[in-house]
């Protein structure tokens, strides 16, 4: 707690209010990526749906926590089943036990088992729920993050099916205030030249970097990115030492592919964790803007593109004493920091956003 104090003690404000961010995908509509399982049920798509049968119990959960949100998500259950949605929930002990917020889903016997809407909203200690538009009482958590998942209970033959889902953050803080560089501090020495322009901070020319005077260990950030060439080459870096150039941790900005499949990313591709994990598909494009949006937390960090989840890192390397996230983890706190690559750059990047995560 007294790590997460500092944190936010030293994140800049610019505006009083704070901001909701982009939605972003926690199912892409494909494939199990980006979840964990928890139990014997084996999960897998079916028909555009996350399927859950013949197993005796467990929670399908997402990889990443998640601290304040809004949540919409579409269920179905089998006739005679139960199941369940939980936020904010720890991946041991019971829901109605570990602090987790519930939304207990029920089919009668003589059900035609239709797809069930929920909402969530949960900012701070108030959370709010609603099942098929009417409010779900006693909806709370004792938790300030956690992950979401679905539960799924053996009762004969029991089937669960998720259609949707997605999230937005709540309550990002501006990191930039659109239109001066105040709190960000550019690394001398270098040749990239930083200037505000239409609201963003654009980068051109050679390589260099800015930084946050912040210093952020776990948290959510979003940003708009705009990549105003052919295939350029840029990064959000993060857990960075102060002042150093090029360390800590990067989620690379390259909209560039082999051929004509965008899961064959050249240099990691946008979204790819640089020299760790590249991007299972490239789905930004040059000269249009597009959404980042980077969760870490603890060892793993997780990076959405225009809210469709591009990777998903769990960093189990020995700690690299320099901040050298391509050699080993990084333990943070650090800058963020934008980077200019070589002379070709010419990106921006405007309504950056971040949302400090509470320490566990």
């Amino acid at each position: 707690m007294r790590m997460a104090l500092i944190l936010l003690a030293l994140a800049p404000v610019f505006a009083a209010a704070q901001e909701e961010g982009h939605w972003i995908n926690l199912f892409d509509g494909e494939t199990t990526y980006g979840f964990s399982q928890l139990g014997d049920v084996p999960w897998a798509v079916e028909s555009g749906a996350l399927v859950g049968a013949n197993g005796s119990g467990g929670m399908l959960a997402t990889t990443s926590q998640f601290t304040n949100f809004e949540l919409t998500a579409k269920i179905r259950l089998k006739a005679e089943c139960t199941s369940g949605l939980v936020v904010r929930s720890p991946l041991s002990g019971h829901p109605t036990e570990n602090g987790a917020a519930v939304i207990w889903l029920t089919e009668a016997k003589d059900s035609k088992s239709p797809w069930h809407d929920i909402t969530v909203r949960a900012a701070g200690n108030k959370l709010e729920a609603t099942l098929d538009g009417k409010k779900v009482d006693g909806f709370a958590s004792s938790n300030a993050k956690g992950y979401i998942g679905v539960l799924y209970h053996h009762n004969g033959d029991a089937k669960v099916e998720v259609s949707e889902m997605k999230l937005r953050p709540l309550g990002l803080s501006p990191i930039f205030d659109g239109k001066s560089l105040t709190n960000w501090n550019i690394l001398p020495d270098h040749k990239s030249v930083f200037t505000v322009v239409d609201g963003a901070i654009n980068i051109k020319n050679g390589n260099g970097q800015i930084e946050t005077s912040a210093l952020y260990k776990d948290f959510l950030m979003q940003t708009d990115i705009f990549s105003n060439g052919e295939h350029l080459n840029s990064g959000v870096f993060f857990r960075g030492p102060v002042g150093v150039f090029w360390k800590g941790y990067e989620s690379q900005v390259r909209n560039q592919w082999i051929g004509d499949d965008r899961t064959k990313p050249v240099d990691f591709g946008t979204g790819g964790n640089y020299g760790n994990l590249p991007a299972r598909k490239v789905v930004s494009s040059d000269k249009e803007w597009f959404q980042k949006t980077i969760v870490c937390d603890g060892n793993h960090m997780a990076t959405w593109i225009n809210g469709y989840l591009a990777s998903d890192f769990l960093d189990t390397r020995p700690v690299n004493k320099q901040d050298n996230a391509k050699e080993g983890y990084v333990t943070g706190p650090g800058t963020m920091h934008l980077q200019g690559h070589d002379p070709t750059t010419d990106l921006s990047y405007k309504n950056i956003g971040v949302q400090v995560y509470p320490a566990d």
